[in-house]
Formats: C-alpha cells, sequence, structure tokens
C-alpha cells in the first residue's frame, strides 16, 4: 500500500477547529460544499503526514536505543528517555547542559564529561558554542 495508516486525523481537526466548524457551517447552508471537501481532503492530508511523521520517530527511537543502550550507564539512559519523551520536536532549543542537571540531579562536570562522551558516540548532535550549546538525538 505505501501510504501510512490514519492515525491522527482527530488530532488534525482540532488544531484547525475553527476553521473546521466554520466550513461545516457553510456546507450546512447552501448545497455547494466544493469549500468543505476541500478542507476536509487537506486536513485528511495533514493528518497522514503527522501519522507518518509519528511512525518515523517511534521507529527512529527504537533504532536508537538498540543501538546504543548497552553503551549508555543509567544516567544517560534516563536522559536519553527523557529526550525522546518530548516527542519528535524535541525540548524548546534543544538539550543544554543546564536541563540535564536538572533532569539528572548531578553536577556540572559529570554532565559535561556525559555531553562529551553522548556526542563522540553519535548519539547526539551537538550545535552551537559556549553557552548557547545545544543537543539533539542522533536519528540517522
Amino acid at each position: 500500500m505505501g501510504r501510512p495508516v490514519l492515525l491522527s486525523l482527530s488530532k488534525a481537526i482540532e488544531s484547525k477547529r475553527k476553521k473546521y466548524y466554520i466550513e461545516l457551517g457553510k456546507a450546512q447552508q447552501t448545497l455547494e460544499i466544493t469549500s468543505w471537501i476541500k478542507f476536509f481532503v487537506n486536513t485528511v492530508l495533514l493528518a497522514q503526514i503527522d501519522a507518518e511523521n509519528e511512525i518515523n520517530f517511534t521507529l527512529g527511537k527504537v533504532k536508537f536505543f538498540d543501538m546504543y543502550k548497552s553503551q549508555l550507564n543509567k544516567r544517560q539512559l534516563k536522559l536519553m528517555t527523557r529526550m525522546f519523551d518530548e516527542g519528535p520536536q524535541g525540548f524548546k532549543g534543544g538539550m543544554n547542559a543546564g536541563k540535564y542537571v536538572r533532569i539528572c540531579k548531578v553536577s556540572k562536570a559529570t554532565v559535561t564529561r556525559d555531553l562529551q562522551y553522548l556526542t563522540e558516540i553519535k548519539a547526539l548532535l551537538v550545535s552551537g558554542g559556549g553557552r548557547s550549546t545545544s543537543y539533539q538525538v542522533n536519528l540517522d
């Protein structure tokens, strides 16, 4: 079939709820439903894209843990699990040392060593530098 399973139609409709009711109201008042059909088809397409993104994220998460789980200590595993819990969009601004300290309740020195190790094994991708350094999960 090659098409993602339609998992998130209600989520897509909810995200455009105001427009949904406007288009539905217009369609109920006249026999002209072209606008409603266009809206609904576009919403279904958005839902399919969202479903495909969720499926790809979940597959990436499984592959990530298959590849790295044996290389991570409990603290690093806790961090990576927490990062994945944020979903495909990840932490706003990415992971940083301050967030790691708060999540794992460890010293800044431990965080620095862990983040360096996680980037060395390519579990995390680093961007920026200095105080602006942030990390994202490497799903490739």
